[in-house]
């Protein structure tokens, strides 16, 4: 398919689904004010939407860069995970998404469970998501820091070594620290476990 091809089915379902006003600047790149887009499965699934106050669209690189974006992930009808950073990159077909800056990430269940990172990437035909960057999750029972962590479709979060590992008392102030390798914590149950190279070495604490 040819770029330009490719370009008039993206500025097609913009208009169409979208409504936002586009300013040709130039051949090469088209500004889009008050973005508001879908995107969907093949079979009619909405897997995440996309707003952003300011974007544009590279009809060279065939990517939409957006300013200021927040992204909403879908498991069926209902927002799964909320996701906002300073900005943001759609390119390889609306498949592949990264975003930059203060990234964001919020669960939709448990409004307190929040995941920090410097960059999130989303290729969006797999089921993980990649952080990396200064990575923190914190809620109101304990704070995990690394510089690289996977959340997986499992509601699981990987976090890779060196983990950083703080318990709050009650009062959500800090009791005492853990360093680790590897931590896992489980969205679902709310607890986290440590593994170390030592396979025979792990634990689970549960809140």
């Amino acid at each position: 398919m040819s770029n330009i091809y490719r370009f008039i089915i993206f500025l097609a379902f913009v208009l169409l689904g979208c409504a936002p006003n586009v300013i040709e600047e130039n051949k090469v790149i088209q500004k889009i004010n008050s973005l508001n887009m879908n995107i969907f499965s093949k079979s009619g699934d909405k897997i995440y939407s996309i707003t952003s106050p300011n974007s544009s669209y590279n009809n060279i690189k065939l990517e939409l860069e957006l300013l200021k974006p927040i992204i909403n992930i879908f498991n069926g009808e209902e927002i799964k995970y909320i996701i906002s950073s300073e900005e943001s990159t759609l390119s390889d077909n609306n498949k592949l998404l990264k975003l930059k800056g203060n990234v964001k990430l919020k669960t939709r269940n448990q409004e307190e469970d929040i995941l920090y990172a410097d960059n999130f990437i989303w290729d969006i035909e797999e089921t993980n998501y990649l952080l990396e960057g200064n990575v923190r999750f914190e809620n109101q029972n304990i704070i995990l820091n690394s510089g690289k962590a996977k959340l997986g479709a499992d509601n699981i979060i990987e976090f890779f070594n060196p983990v950083k590992y703080i318990i709050k008392d009650e009062n959500k102030n800090k009791v005492y620290e853990i360093n680790s390798e590897n931590a896992y914590y489980n969205l679902n149950t709310e607890s986290v476990s440590f593994k170390a190279k030592d396979k025979r070495v792990k634990s689970i604490i549960y809140f």
